[in-house]
This record gives C-alpha cells, structure tokens and sequence, in this order.
C-alpha cells in the first residue's frame, strides 16, 4: 500500500484539532496529541493514531472527563499527589512532573501517583520527561482485567506495564517500556484488523485453550510473558499502582467500566531517582560507570532497548512520518465528523 508522509507540526496540529472538536480542553487535548504523536514518530504503532478513536468513544460514552483540571498536591514528603478529576492521565502526569522533579532533586527520591485517571497510553513518553532532567524513572499502572494469572485460565491481571528510564548526557536515555503480558493487547486488536494469526503462546481462548485466533484471545485472555516470572511482576503492580495507592485494580477497572472498548480508569505510580544523590560520597561518577555498562552490552553486539525507537524518529522528524491512504482518510474523517464519526 502507498504512503504519505506528514510533518511532526502537521501531525500535531491536526490530532490536536480533532480532540478539540470532540470536546476536549486546550489542557488535554496537547497532552493526548503529544504521546500519540510520539508513538506514531516512533513508529510505535499500536500507541500511535490508532488510540484516537478508543479515547473518543470514552469521550463519548462519557466515562471520562474531557474538560477536568488536575489538582496537583505537594507537601514535605516525599509523595507528590495529582488528583485527575476523572480525567485522561496525561495532563495530570505533565502537571506533576515538575513537583516531582523538584521533591526528587530535594530528597533524592520521590514518587508520584496519579489518581481518578483514564489511562491508555505507553509510559516511555513520560519516563523520558523525566531523564530528560537528569532523573532516573520507573512507571506502572494496572489496566483492565484482560491477562490469565500463570496457570490460570481466566482474565484476572491487566496487562500491567512497566517503565523505567536512565539519563544519558548528549545522548538517548537507556529506556524501556513493556506490558507484563506477552504482547500488548493494541497488538492483538493489529493483528484482527489486518486478519493475520497471532503468534503461539500470546493467549487462550474463552474455554482456556491456547489459540493464535485474534478474535478468540480478545474474547479469551491473554498471557504474562515469561510464564510464573511476568505474573510475578503484574501481581506486584496490581499490589504498588493499584492497592497500595488506593484505587482500582484490574479486576475493579473492567467491573466499573463493563467494557474493554473504552480506555479504562484507574490510578498510576511514578518514582523519580536522583543518581548523583544515591551516589554520593562513593567513589566513581554513576553516569561515567553507566556508560561503560552499555558500552559493554553493545561491544557484544547486542541492542539496548529504545534504540529501534529512536532511530524511527531520528528519520521520522527529517524526513516526516509515513501514513497509509486509509490513515490519512480516517484522521481526515474524524477531522470532519467528530464524535459522529465513530459507529
């Protein structure tokens, strides 16, 4: 299929007016625009233009607040709390990060969570917010019940992910950013749009079984990468970014949501590491020593993870980003339509 290309500016402008018709404030309508933009430079599909229309059939179904203001909450300690108001995360994230950076800087760690948000978006663009400023980050949230436990044979854990980010001076942060499922569940919603088979061990079927059918796992469940070990990880992230900061699980999410259609609504935790604080009075600078670790990981051979990433946007942003005919005509669609666009 032939593509377009269009500018990051052309880009932004034009997802940005589609959120603003279909109701969304200034406020949130950039900050969608941004991680969604990011995605497609990024050439992360599954995180890109793909996610509009599952943020305004939440809009329309009125299960988020499009036009709320997050309240942002900072005393001495080293907890920052942003009240999203039912809103998307985003603009709550964005809102937070400077109070966070600041606590951060201060006590040489500091946390952030975010609750009352509608959350649908990769967490890489806010992780690399924050080694931007010289931080190191790590973030996760639950999601809709949608992954089996290992062993199990029913949805029960989301598909839970988890960043984490290492500042690079002069260079792209160390980052990564993954679902504790086998794959993410806009992967498996790829793969049914363009009617191609999963790959074995993504997910089971409703009765239990293992099955490559698209259309099948996302009626059924999917899986936690890496068997006991991913079940493991999301357990404890239900546990930190649900429980522990007092909103919803998975489970609750999808119960108070009743659909896996729209983005669901739940909380999110941010922790933020000075390393020149942890490492004071030892010897050796943390980054130099950083440095000779991915020096020694890519002497190897090996990749470190990001790096498909960010040479997609070393390209993407010279020589602009690629959309299919039936992309461009879908964005121009809800350009025109707005939430009428949407069956």
């Amino acid at each position: 299929m032939h593509q377009n290309t269009i500018s990051h500016t052309a880009l932004t402008e034009l997802v940005t007016q589609i959120f603003e018709r279909c109701s969304l404030s200034p406020l949130h309508a950039a900050a969608l625009t941004r991680v969604i933009v990011a995605g497609e430079r990024d050439a992360c599909k599954s995180h890109g233009i793909y996610r509009i229309e599952g943020c305004l059939r939440t809009i329309k179904a009125g299960k988020v607040a499009a036009r709320a203001v997050p309240v942002v909450e900072s005393d001495n300690s080293g907890i920052v709390r942003v009240e999203a108001k039912r809103g998307f995360s985003n603009a709550a994230f964005e809102l937070g990060v400077p109070v966070l950076a600041e606590r951060c800087r201060t006590l040489g760690i500091a946390a952030m969570v975010i609750n009352d948000c509608t959350h649908f978006a990769a967490l890489w663009p806010e992780i690399e917010m924050l080694t931007d400023q010289g931080l190191a980050a790590m973030a996760m949230c639950p999601s809709y019940a949608s992954v089996a436990p290992s062993g199990g044979t029913k949805p029960l854990m989301g598909t839970n992910p988890f960043a984490f980010g290492w500042p690079r001076k002069g260079q792209n942060p160390y980052v990564f950013d993954f679902a504790t499922s086998v794959a993410a569940r806009g992967e498996i919603e790829l793969h049914r749009r363009a009617g191609t088979p999963l790959p074995e061990g993504w997910a089971i079927a409703p009765d239990g079984t293992p099955t490559t059918d698209p259309e099948a796992a996302l009626a059924g469940a999917m899986l936690p990468f890496g068997s006991h070990k991913g079940s493991a990880i999301s357990t404890m992230i239900e546990l930190l970014a649900g429980i522990m900061i007092g909103d919803q699980t998975s489970p609750e999410a999808l119960e108070a949501l009743g659909t896996m259609s729209l983005a669901p609504a739940h909380g999110e935790l941010i922790i933020a590491f000075d390393p020149t604080r942890f490492a004071a009075g030892r010897p050796g600078d943390p980054m130099a020593r950083a440095e000779q670790l991915f020096e020694a990981i890519l002497g190897q051979g090996a990749r470190l993870p990001s790096q498909r990433r960010f040479a997609a946007r070393a390209k993407t942003m010279e020589h602009g980003i690629p959309l299919t005919p039936d992309e461009v005509k879908g964005l121009e669609r809800l350009l025109d339509l707005g939430l009428d666009a949407l069956n």
